[in-house]
């Protein structure tokens, strides 16, 4: 009688650690799809970027051919016109900070420029229009020559690109700050395309679509 006692026990004890892991397994899967809805739900799509305009104003390198000390020195001025886009319906973007600066051939050649914060809405779009500047920037000897070499040909590809902090809303929930860098091709041709026009005869080509990574 005892022993069918203990048993009988022994099997209530066993149900109810059955039961427990079942809920417990029951509640992990209920959390993770909850999960994995408020993921597919919130996930942003990364703002749209574009370069609508650069204007070259003035693109000065002191070469070889200028005194030793002088070498190696570029100057260079350009206003871009760049627009954003938010492609999101659900999701809003805080651009905290965005810095915006020119390069040619991976180096930097003007000053960062920071741009105004803005939070842009569902489907909204910002338009900035900055000068970049680099007066007196110091500048790789071999990348003169390939820049005069450019220049010379009437054909010139430079890079407008912005660096930044983004965070997104979502009703009242606004997220962390994630980090944003973007990258937009200028290209910038001679005027007809005859003869050697100068940095001063390059225009912008075409609007370029930026690529994005947050």
């Amino acid at each position: 009688m005892g022993k069918d006692c203990g048993n009988h026990g022994e099997d209530n004890v066993r149900q109810a650690c059955r039961r427990l892991l079942a809920f417990l397994f029951f509640l992990a899967l209920v959390v993770a799809f909850i999960a994995l809805i408020i993921y597919l739900v919130l996930r942003p799509t990364h703002p749209r970027f574009f370069l609508q305009d650069a204007s070259l104003q003035q693109l000065d390198a002191l070469t070889s051919n200028a005194s030793a000390a002088a070498a190696g020195i570029l100057s260079t001025t350009l206003q871009v016109t760049i627009a954003s886009r938010n492609p999101n319906d659900r999701v809003g973007v805080y651009y905290d900070r965005l810095d915006v600066y020119a390069s040619y051939k991976y180096q930097q050649i003007t000053v960062a420029s920071s741009l105004p914060p803005v939070y842009q809405g569902h489907g909204d779009v910002e338009v900035w229009s900055p000068v970049l500047s680099g007066p007196g920037v110091p500048f790789a000897p071999y990348l003169a020559d390939s820049l005069a070499k450019d220049v010379q040909a009437g054909y010139l590809v430079l890079q407008v690109k912005i660096d930044g902090r983004v965070r997104w809303k979502v009703g009242s929930w606004i997220s962390g700050h994630y980090h944003i860098f973007v990258t937009c091709p200028a290209f910038l041709t001679g005027v007809g395309g005859n003869g050697a026009p100068g940095a001063s005869g390059l225009r912008f080509q075409s609007a370029t679509y930026c690529r994005v990574e947050v």
